[in-house]
């Protein structure tokens, strides 16, 4: 396995970290703007970087800007945004080709910076705001993005579960912003909050490839100039007791069932727990050979999918099942049976060396991309922990069955969603 070596440097603004590797064959650089998730701020997050990417000063076009990033060797650009626990994160990457294999070729890093450099500090402005037209668009776009959510009943489902569990909680609110506040954004409301994320955020900048550290960071420091900010306090969001399990039947004309249960656990990822959670959540219901697979689908026949998912940034497990109506309840029995099996301990071998190899596997896959990479290492950062990969699947392997059974005693069921069709109503 190649050599990778990591050093971060800490910057007026930013903390900068520097992966250097010889394993790929480009260079990337991923920006990191990360806030607290706020109901008047959260749909002018979910569109502000379409609208960075869609036109710069020296570019000032969604066509311009693509044909300055095929002039760098076919160099690949995107922006999005995600929700991480009670935060809100905005995504920039480039991924430039590395230089070393391309004869002649001496600066196309600091090309590529430059270009980051233009989408963040030099966006196309028309009168100090951005352009009504590119508005008008990507407006229109982040409508369509946030009704298809209605249109797939899975992901509606799931994102209803968790409005409705976490009323009153920022994490209620949908990382894709919320339909009914796209149209009043304008594009001079929309500039002055650019400009404030750019003087709030926390952000991290991380580069990975072929390239020297010390010179990679000072790079960054001239092309990305951020200034000092105050750090974002952090809202502790312990999970509340429930005194007893909601049950919310919504009705839709649809064919198949949507079944969501949703838990809460105290364990997160920053606990020293959390690996034991995580191998709890492969046996519980995150595989193929899960409990929740093989006896709500295989052996009962109930299910389309059955599984569970689990956010670490928040300690919510949701198990997710689709289901015909009249399988409701014998399928709400045997999810909550499976769940009770796992906290007396029953788990069998082979249910832990698949969910360990599974998971180790997925680990594996994830340092095999720069991208994967820097998850893990912003997961780390941004919930000040010290769990490399290599050490991660050193924990993997040494979960025994009585943590996880312990763990699995953590998990309260609070909130059962089903969405069901009207003629079986």
């Amino acid at each position: 396995m190649e050599e990778t070596r990591e050093q971060s440097f800490n910057q007026s603004g930013c903390n900068v970290h520097v992966i250097e590797t010889e394993k790929y064959k480009t260079n990337t650089v991923i920006v990191k703007m990360r806030a607290p998730l706020e109901q008047d701020k959260i749909t002018m997050r979910a569109l502000l970087p379409h609208v960075l990417q869609s036109g710069t000063e020296n570019a000032p076009s969604a066509t311009a800007f693509r044909s300055v990033l095929d002039e760098l060797y076919g160099a690949h650009f995107f922006a999005d945004s995600a929700k991480r626990g009670n935060e809100h994160v905005l995504t920039f990457t480039i991924d430039v080709a590395n230089e070393k294999f391309l004869h002649g070729e001496s600066n196309l890093f600091d090309q590529a910076l430059t270009i980051m450099s233009d989408v963040l500090f030099r966006p196309y402005l028309q009168e100090s705001a951005f352009s009504e037209q590119t508005m008008k668009q990507e407006k229109r776009s982040l409508q369509q993005r946030i009704r298809s959510i209605y249109d797939d009943k899975t992901r509606y489902a799931s994102m209803k579960l968790v409005e409705e569990m976490y009323k009153g909680d920022s994490y209620a609110l949908p990382a894709g912003g919320l339909l009914k506040e796209v149209e009043p954004i304008t594009a001079v409301s929309l500039y002055d909050y650019y400009k404030k994320t750019l003087a709030e955020d926390m952000i991290d900048i991380f580069v990975i490839g072929n390239v020297k550290a010390a010179d990679a960071a000072a790079k960054i420091e001239s092309h990305l100039p951020f200034k000092k900010r105050k750090a974002i306090l952090k809202e502790n969001h312990h999970s509340h007791k429930t005194e007893e399990v909601r049950v919310i039947h919504e009705t839709q004309d649809i064919n198949q069932g949507k079944l969501n249960i949703g838990c809460r656990t105290s364990i997160t990822y920053a606990d020293p727990q959390f690996t034991a959670m995580q191998v709890f959540n492969g046996v519980f219901g995150g595989f193929a050979h899960s409990k929740l697979f093989m006896n709500v689908r295989e052996k009962e026949s109930l299910a389309y999918y059955a599984a569970s998912r689990f956010d670490s940034h928040k300690g919510f497990l949701m198990m997710l099942a689709g289901i015909d109506q009249k399988n409701y309840d014998k399928t709400v029995q045997i999810m909550n049976e499976q769940l009770d099996e796992v906290k007396n301990g029953h788990i069998s071998d082979l249910e832990m060396d698949q969910t360990k190899a599974l998971l180790k596997n997925q680990l594996q896959e994830s340092a095999d991309t720069a991208r994967g990479m820097v998850e893990v290492l912003y997961n780390n950062i941004a919930a000040g922990v010290d769990r490399p990969i290599g050490k991660w699947i050193e924990e993997i392997d040494a979960v025994t069955k009585e943590e996880v059974s312990a763990v699995a005693k953590t998990v309260v069921v609070d909130t059962v969603y089903f969405l069901s069709g009207k003629e079986e109503a």
